[in-house]
This record gives structure tokens, sequence and C-alpha cells, in this order.
């Protein structure tokens, strides 16, 4: 079972990144699928949720800029970034659940697979 997160880069306050992560192995489409970040020297915090049938919850600093969509026949979830800024600056996690939550998920201690991480530079 494997989570591969990928499309973190060095971008400008303003811009806009989309990161994917594909899962292999087994079928997450009855998970919960969530994004973490951690910044350094700070804990991981929760980024983003979505169920298997599409209920969201966001951070409230990243709610009406940041994204989160699936698509469960590709077994990968994306975050979709907009208006990035500086302290948007972190390692980005994508996570998922095990089966039988119908609910978005804020705790980590809740998701079963994570991914390795891809880095998010926000220049100023």
């Amino acid at each position: 079972v494997q989570l591969q997160a990928s499309g973190g880069g060095l971008v400008q306050a303003g811009d806009s990144l989309r990161l994917s992560c594909a899962a292999s192995g087994r079928t997450f489409s009855g998970s919960v699928m969530g994004w973490f970040r951690q910044a350094p020297g700070k804990e991981r915090e929760f980024v983003t949720s979505i169920t298997s049938s599409g209920s969201i919850n966001y951070a409230q600093i990243v709610e009406g800029r940041f994204t989160i969509s699936r698509d469960n026949a590709k077994n990968t979830v994306y975050l979709q970034m907009n208006m990035l800024k500086p302290e948007d600056t972190a390692i980005y996690y994508c996570a998922a659940s095990g089966w039988g939550y119908n609910r978005p998920l804020r705790s980590p201690n809740l998701y079963d697979y994570w991914g390795q991480g891809t880095q998010v530079t926000v220049s100023s």
C-alpha cells in the first residue's frame, strides 16, 4: 500500500499549485482522504479532508483558497491551492483512512496510510 504525493514546488505569493496523491496497492474508494502539512518547527496540521461520497471539510486558514477533490476511478486525490501565501510553505502530506468513516476526518490519528510528502515553498 502506497500513497505517492506530487506537484509541490517553489512559487511566488499569489500563485497556484495542484498537488496530486496517487494510491496504489488497494482501492481507497471507501476511505476518507486528507491533506495535512508541516512547516519547519511546527506540528503537523490538518488542511482538508474528503469522504468517499464527497463530503469535505477545510481548515479555516485555507478555506476559500484550497479545493480538495478525488477521482475514485484513478485512486487519486487532488489539492488545488490558489492565492498561495508564504505561510502556506510546508511539506504537504496526503493520508487515507480505513473503511467505515462517513464524515471528513481532521485528526491525523484516524488515518492509517500516509504519503511521503511534497514540499511547497511560497516566496513573498
